[in-house]
């Protein structure tokens, strides 16, 4: 029983030093406590913070080397669940720009609330063409209208597009950054070297996406394994209901030398 009480109090002063250690990172970073302070906003609806636990955004952001004084492109920003958080970090000293498929945050209003004033939808003339054997997309070579940025962040989109989609995007993001800029993705894993197959649709090979990016001329300089699901057998596709919101995932850094 002794036993038992001491290895309980370990865990505890791990979880406590752990805790400590985390409010003191972001302690040091005023753009970590304005990203902490955006979650925290009143009238954040209840099913966005249902997702903090799994996304983390502070660590995932504060991985990435983000910071208040950045300009920011982030890529295909669906309903905007990183955007009502980037919005209000980036707000006084930065810049976010959203581009592609920006129509659900511009709708919602989000960009007419204190906070977002200097949030900006970039619309780059897109030639998008569905691949009716894959059900992906394939984008033809674009420019995002932007130039000298400091990072361009994708969260979990890379999936949605096959090879040539994947291609247009990664040098999109490699022309619009600057010397040294931060190019973040994150994504839903597929076992490596996976044929395809109905479920793993929406996965994609990490190490495949390595090389992928890095032929749009990235350097490869960081992972996290911030989200690993050690019970994401990567068997299912990621939407059924048995892996949906708790899928493995890959975080990678990349650099534009």
């Amino acid at each position: 029983m002794q036993k038992y009480w001491i290895l309980i109090a370990g865990l505890l002063l791990s979880t406590f030093s752990a805790q400590a250690q985390q409010s003191e990172r972001e302690a040091e970073r005023p753009f970590l406590t304005s990203i902490r302070a955006a979650m925290d906003a009143d009238g954040r609806a209840v099913e966005e913070r249902e997702r903090d636990a799994n996304r983390l955004p502070v660590e995932t952001l504060d991985f990435l080397g983000l910071d208040e004084t950045m300009r920011v492109v982030e890529l295909i920003p669906g309903a905007g669940w990183y955007s009502r958080l980037l919005g209000p970090a980036l707000n006084e000293r930065g810049k976010l720009y959203l581009a592609i498929a920006a129509g659900r945050v511009r709708e919602s209003g989000l960009l007419d609330q204190p906070g977002y004033e200097g949030v900006e939808i970039l619309e780059p003339e897109l030639e998008i063409v569905p691949d009716p054997e894959t059900g992906l997309v394939a984008i033809r070579p674009f420019d995002l209208g932007v130039e000298n940025v400091d990072a361009v962040l994708t969260f979990r989109n890379l999936h949605n597009l096959n090879a040539e989609g994947r291609a247009s995007m990664n040098q999109a993001a490699f022309n619009a950054l600057k010397p040294g800029g931060i190019y973040g993705v994150v994504d839903h894993t597929r076992r490596h070297m996976q044929p395809d197959d109905p479920e793993n649709r929406r996965r994609v090979d990490p190490v495949l996406m390595i090389r992928e990016i890095q032929a749009a001329g990235f350097v490869f300089e960081d992972f996290s394994d911030l989200h690993y699901r050690l019970d994401d057998e990567l068997r299912y596709e990621v939407g059924r209901k048995s892996v949906t919101g708790n899928t493995d995932r890959f975080t990678f850094v990349f650099k534009k030398p």
